[in-house]
């Protein structure tokens, strides 16, 4: 069944979009992710503007987190006093973003920016994630003792401390705030939640317990990607609403989904194909731009006029 999509101006099967929504609503409950760094990039491959694609993602994150956050809480694996530090940093970040976002689109040049941040950040990050978590899976297998946090670091030399005791952490509140801001800026350009840069900064640059990073991350972007939609909206015009809604729905469902699986798998093996399919997404994107120079061509020119 196809259906029009007014600001995409695009026709797309419904069941294709409800079953893309399901697909990253999955990711999201099992990796803590909004799943975005996935989602985008799809909307690309079948024809949505990546414009559009950034701002309309958004809103689906909104509501694939939501609906893991609910399941983490019952659990009791949400660090709510973390997570409104590192929020506050999102939405100075997420505002800024939209900023740079539509500045770009004034030129002509939003949608090669898109692509080329998607290429560089998902490459860089998932490098780093699959090489840190072949060595923590070599670990696990090697000895069965678990080897204690550093307890000094940077985040501890700082000032401006603050104590979590949901994560078992006394640190500054400054890394919190920066990674947020970072998470927030992605959040506006990328059309992402952030989960692929913030889960392994709250793990490595924080020291936060695996086991309450999922949930935390998820509660942070609810409101980033949130704050986002409604800068898109009201400033650029570009959130395809009937999009959106199909979208979430898929999403809400596969999060429930997507808990329930990360709840039955080892730590590291969640880290692993994190890493694994934020390099598949990578490769897919890169590949594209260099079988298709003439689009680059054409946008270069756009941006000309």
């Amino acid at each position: 069944m196809y259906i029009y999509l007014p600001i995409a101006e695009v026709s797309v099967n419904a069941f294709l979009l409800l079953g893309l929504g399901g697909m990253v609503g999955i990711l999201s409950g099992m990796f803590g992710v909004g799943g975005g760094f996935l989602m985008t990039p799809l909307l690309f491959f079948i024809g949505i503007p990546p414009a559009v694609a950034v701002a309309t993602e958004a809103n689906q994150i909104v509501a694939s987190s939501f609906s893991g956050v609910l399941a983490h809480v019952k659990r009791k694996t949400v660090d709510f006093k973390m997570g409104g530090v590192l929020l506050i940093g999102g939405l100075v970040g997420a505002a800024l973003g939209v900023v740079v976002f539509n500045y770009l689109k004034s030129l002509g040049q939003v949608d090669l920016l898109v692509k080329l941040c998607y290429v560089l950040f998902l490459g860089v990050i998932g490098s780093l994630m699959f090489a840190e978590s072949l060595r923590a899976l070599r670990k696990s297998k090697q000895v069965a003792v678990v080897k204690p946090r550093k307890k000094r670091g940077l985040v501890h030399a700082l000032p401006f401390k603050m104590r979590f005791r949901v994560s078992g952490l006394y640190i500054s509140i400054i890394p919190p705030i920066v990674v947020g801001v970072a998470v927030g800026v992605l959040a506006a350009i990328m059309g992402v939640g952030g989960g692929f840069v913030m889960v392994p900064a709250m793990i490595y640059l924080l020291g936060m317990p695996t086991k309450v990073v999922v949930g935390t991350s998820l509660f942070q972007i609810i409101f980033v990607t949130a704050f986002t939609t409604m800068l898109h909206a009201t400033t650029n015009y570009t959130v395809d609403m009937v999009l959106a809604v199909l979208l979430l729905i898929g999403g809400v469902i596969g999060a429930q989904f997507g808990t329930m699986i990360g709840a039955k798998l080892k730590a590291e093996q969640l880290r692993i194909l994190l890493a694994l399919m934020v390099l598949l997404v990578c490769a897919k994107l890169a590949f594209d731009l260099i079988v298709e120079p003439s689009e680059l061509f054409s946008l270069g020119v756009v941006g000309g006029h």
